[in-house]
């Protein structure tokens, strides 16, 4: 769904409101620059750990696929992940320890397919509301007031954030 003709310019998509379009337009930046930072990668570089402690590659990018999960669950549906969706989505959100013995051994293709697969939902779900929707606000980290614009701002910064660690694993899984 990302147009690559367009995709330095943060504005309306058609079939979403101005703001809902301006923020899809956002987060396909975040992916394409995440999409160009794990090109090629084999599955040794993408499961390399840079310590003991660290998170690989491939845990971050299904890491993204399960913030974004969730944040549509949240958003959208208005409740916590279920014990059958923290079975598959848990050791990528948590990372750590869990995500370093599970998430591991698998082709660039599985993580792109997954990521794919959520960024769709995404595309669907926001297509049933409006701007008026970004706006309503929830209670949120810390008891704090939140809106919707903010959560899912927090799903592409997210992204972003954890790309420059992938580009940091990257250089060291290279040399």
């Amino acid at each position: 769904m990302i147009d690559m003709n367009r995709i330095y310019l943060i504005s309306d998509i058609p079939g979403y409101s101005p703001q809902i379009s301006r923020l899809l337009s956002m987060m396909n930046y975040a992916r394409h620059t995440t999409l160009a930072a794990v090109k090629d990668l084999s599955v040794d570089q993408l499961d390399y750990l840079l310590d003991s402690e660290s998170n690989s590659i491939g845990a971050l990018l299904l890491h993204y696929a399960a913030v974004e999960y969730a944040y549509q669950v949240s958003t959208f549906e208005g409740r916590d992940l279920s014990e059958e969706e923290l079975t598959i989505w848990g050791p990528a959100l948590n990372l750590g320890d869990e995500g370093r013995t599970v998430i591991k051994g698998n082709e660039l293709s599985y993580y792109l397919d997954r990521l794919n697969e959520v960024r769709e939902r995404t595309y669907e779900l926001f297509s049933t509301v409006d701007d008026d929707w970004l706006d309503v606000e929830e209670e949120f980290w810390y008891n704090k007031p939140a809106n919707r614009y903010f959560m899912w701002f927090h799903v592409f910064e997210d992204e972003i954030n954890h790309r420059g660690q992938i580009r940091l694993i990257r250089k060291r899984a290279l040399a």
